[in-house]
């Protein structure tokens, strides 16, 4: 079994794979202040209240784009669970061939996810992730990474009406009962949800149109993607353990060397 880790912005989701299925997955809040050994005994109490045993795990594998938490992380991996951590980093086999100016702008969040969408449904496809960004990033059908485009998420739009002005209130992000609002709490959720909405099927509309794909799969991810299409009438494919995936099929494809012996032990 491999524990694989994806730590972002503001959670980090872990998950405990046994070959191809996913058998444990947890979701933690990512904490800057947080010690190696807070971080062991962290880990170590998720197996506890879990039916994975932690002397099951063989292979611990972690992608950041948060760099200062990673001296706790990766330290308190290798005291308490006795595994030195596979960082995901450019140069690794991913399937992906990213043609960037420089492809290590590229956040290896979105490159685990876009790995994950390519072996899992094919391409081309469209990824789209809900998280402290909206990302969506198109792989082809060959595994070329054809464009990448960023915008505000939802939380982060949310956060700022609520930080930048006097009088709104903090409001849950939810598909308000009608565009026809009665109340300001309504009419934030109904400026804040269906915008995006429209965000999400205009920029499907033109990443189709510009790269000339008629044929082209949506796979959506992210606690936030089921609130933009809640009927499932905008994606194909809603994954929300999307990232886990690809840190695992990362592992496989850079588990073995050339010659056939193992990178990782």
């Amino acid at each position: 079994m491999i524990l694989v880790i994806d730590i972002g912005n503001i959670d980090s989701v872990l998950g405990v794979f046994d070959g191809e299925r996913l058998v444990a997955s947890w979701r933690l809040t990512t904490q800057s202040n947080r010690t190696a050994d807070e971080t062991g005994m962290t880990l170590k109490a998720l197996f506890e209240h879990s039916e994975v045993q932690i002397s099951q795990i063989e292979a611990v594998v972690v992608s950041s784009v948060v760099p200062n938490v990673m001296y706790s992380f990766l330290n308190g991996i290798r005291k308490y669970l006795k595994i030195d951590p596979i960082q995901v980093r450019s140069g690794m086999k991913t399937g992906i061939n990213l043609r960037m100016e420089n492809p290590k702008e590229m956040g290896t969040d979105r490159i685990v996810k876009l790995v994950a969408a390519y072996e899992m449904y094919g391409g081309p496809t469209i990824v789209i992730d809900y998280s402290t960004a909206t990302t969506f990033d198109v792989v082809g059908a060959n595994g070329e990474f054809l464009t990448g485009i960023t915008a505000p998420g939802l939380q982060i739009c949310a956060d700022a009406l609520f930080q930048r002005t006097a009088r709104l209130p903090k409001f849950e992000i939810k598909m308000p009962p009608s565009i026809i609002t009665r109340n300001t709490v309504e009419s934030l959720q109904a400026g804040l949800v269906l915008s995006h909405i429209g965000e999400t099927v205009y920029m499907i509309e033109q990443i189709k149109e510009q790269l000339s794909l008629d044929r082209v799969k949506v796979v959506a991810t992210g606690g936030l993607a089921k609130t933009v299409d809640e009927n499932g009438e905008i994606f194909d494919v809603y994954e929300p353990a999307l990232s886990l995936h690809g840190l695992r099929i990362i592992y496989e494809k850079n588990r073995f060397r050339n010659d056939g012996k193992k990178c990782f032990r």
